[in-house]
């Protein structure tokens, strides 16, 4: 009997956009979803890896600004291989694989090999720099060509590949890679015809929080960036359209740019405040200190959901809590119909959605979101001999339960996850630390203050991160921080986290410029 030829899997090459996650295209994040291995480039954003599945390989490869990496061969091997065993690939290219990006090449070696491929297009970097500077590369007054050339050849060496003179004749010009280079580049498009008084903006790290522009003119940029200490990665725009950047710079008007924020998290509920910081301009560092896990044990709950004709009420304390009763309900072939008696009570607005997109309807939400809000909304109630479920962290403040006994009712808790410490981000959070580069630190629960101090205990971080000002979700958050040492700055009037990222916004606006605590 034959054995049964092995399918060939298919190598995506996926353009990840000029830097900002949120510029890739959504068929780039569905196929990074499926993705068995990932081949990332060091420009390829890594928070775009949150998109690939956990059990996904991840392998960092790409050249940047001449520092050593994996050489192009191995990257080929490396796709094609996987390929052949039957896996999905994405090689996950910085800005848009066919422009400078050696997307050409590496479909090449893959049609070479009958490695089925797709090309997906993405952001790249000089239309992503044009749109985050404020610098439109045509105008209908000002530039109808434009020309894109690389500037990573060394321009004293006459390759033929270069036509200088062609380039000097576009209206706008685009050079990518061009820093380690830019005194061969000026003095070649000087010599072609370009005017030294042309405008010109090198734009590093273009769409990112830290995006710098260094402007001058074609005869004095050289000189500038040597001043400025420019390093890649950068690009050159050249042209008149330079100068509309003071009239048409959005970017840098956002009130949080400049500004560094550390968001403790856990990383798979760290979006929605990661990105309303991020729209806003800051630079966010994730350190996840707690990291979410199922309870040591299921049997409080499970004895639940054997029952559950039993309980009159259900109290759900947070999202965490709602997911992961709803997916163990699903492990238990439970359907959600069988909650239908009961009346169900929410936390706060974001847990009252969780409940009602798996089909529950809520009956109350507390005016404040904390567990005393809800034996506020609670005590008119008359709850003697109620059976009360509440699905929660294995370690939480016992004042509900504790009240609602006290009133008559039997209480259950149930464990449905647990917070467990992390590690991740401390590295990076201590280089900015010792530089003085954290101006905000936010807390979104009292495990994530104790595990966060917990995990700068050894060494001399401490003292330093307890000058840096806190934004805590609400006030048992906040007490606990103050508690831990540190100076709370920012709560919000209500505690969710699109609340709390407004209420971030509105204090830098109001804080004075260069006073900052913890700089």
């Amino acid at each position: 009997m034959r054995a049964r030829k092995r399918r060939v899997g298919t190598v995506y090459l996926v353009g990840a956009g000029p830097g900002e996650p949120g510029l890739i295209t959504v068929r780039g994040r569905d196929l990074l979803s499926r993705a068995h291995v990932v081949i990332a480039d060091a420009l390829a954003s890594r928070d775009l890896l949150r998109h690939a599945p956990e059990h996904a390989e991840v392998v960092q490869a790409g050249k940047r600004g001449g520092r050593s990496s994996a050489d192009q061969a191995s990257v080929n091997r490396l796709m094609i291989e996987r390929a052949r065993r039957g896996l999905t690939v994405v090689r996950l290219k910085g800005g848009d694989p066919s422009l400078f990006g050696r997307g050409g090449e590496e479909a090449e070696a893959l049609a070479g090999a009958r490695v089925p491929f797709e090309i997906v297009p993405g952001v790249t970097a000089a239309l992503g720099a044009a749109a985050s500077t404020g610098i439109p590369l045509t105008h209908r007054r000002h530039a109808s060509t434009v020309a894109f050339a690389t500037g990573h050849l060394d321009p004293t060496k006459r390759d033929g590949r270069t036509d200088w003179e062609t380039l000097a004749r576009a209206d706008t010009l685009v050079l990518y890679m061009g820093v380690r280079h830019l005194g061969g580049i000026v003095r070649r498009l000087r010599a072609a015809g370009r005017p030294s008084a042309t405008p010109v903006a090198l734009v590093r790290w273009a769409t990112l929080p830290e995006q710098t522009i260094l402007e001058g003119t074609l005869g004095d940029i050289a000189a500038r960036a040597r001043a400025a200490g420019m390093e890649p990665p950068a690009v050159l725009i050249a042209g008149e359209v330079v100068r509309l950047r003071r009239r048409l710079d959005w970017h840098g008007r956002r009130p949080l740019l400049g500004r560094t924020i550390v968001v403790t998290r856990p990383r798979d509920q760290a979006a929605s405040l990661v990105e309303a910081l991020r729209e806003q301009g800051a630079r966010v560092l994730m350190a996840p200190a707690i990291a979410l896990r199922p309870p040591r044990s299921w049997a409080a709950l499970d004895r639940a959901l054997g029952r559950l004709d039993v309980y009159d009420v259900l109290i759900f304390t947070s999202v965490n809590g709602v997911a992961r009763f709803f997916a163990r309900l699903r492990e238990k072939t439970i359907d959600v119909r069988d909650l239908k008696g009961m009346v169900v009570i929410a936390i706060g607005p974001a847990t009252a959605a969780a409940v009602e997109e798996r089909g529950l309807r809520v009956a109350a939400v507390p005016e404040r979101y904390l567990a005393e809000g809800i034996i506020e909304t609670l005590k008119a109630r008359n709850l003697r001999g109620a059976r009360i479920l509440i699905p929660r962290a294995e370690v939480a403040r016992d004042v509900l339960p504790r009240r609602l006994r006290r009133w008559g009712a039997t209480a259950e808790v149930a464990p449905v996850y647990r917070a467990v410490a992390s590690r991740a981000g401390v590295a990076e959070i201590r280089r900015a630390l010792r530089q003085g580069g954290l101006d905000l630190i936010t807390f979104t629960s009292s495990s994530t203050v104790t595990s966060f101090v917990r995990m700068f205990r050894r060494g001399g971080d401490a003292k330093l991160l307890r000058k840096v000002p806190v934004a805590a979700i609400g006030p048992i958050t906040a007490a606990t921080a103050r508690r831990e040492g540190f100076p709370l700055a920012v709560m919000p009037r209500a505690y969710t986290v699109p609340d709390l990222a407004r209420a971030i916004v509105r204090w830098f606006r109001n804080f004075p410029s260069g006073t900052l605590r913890g700089r």
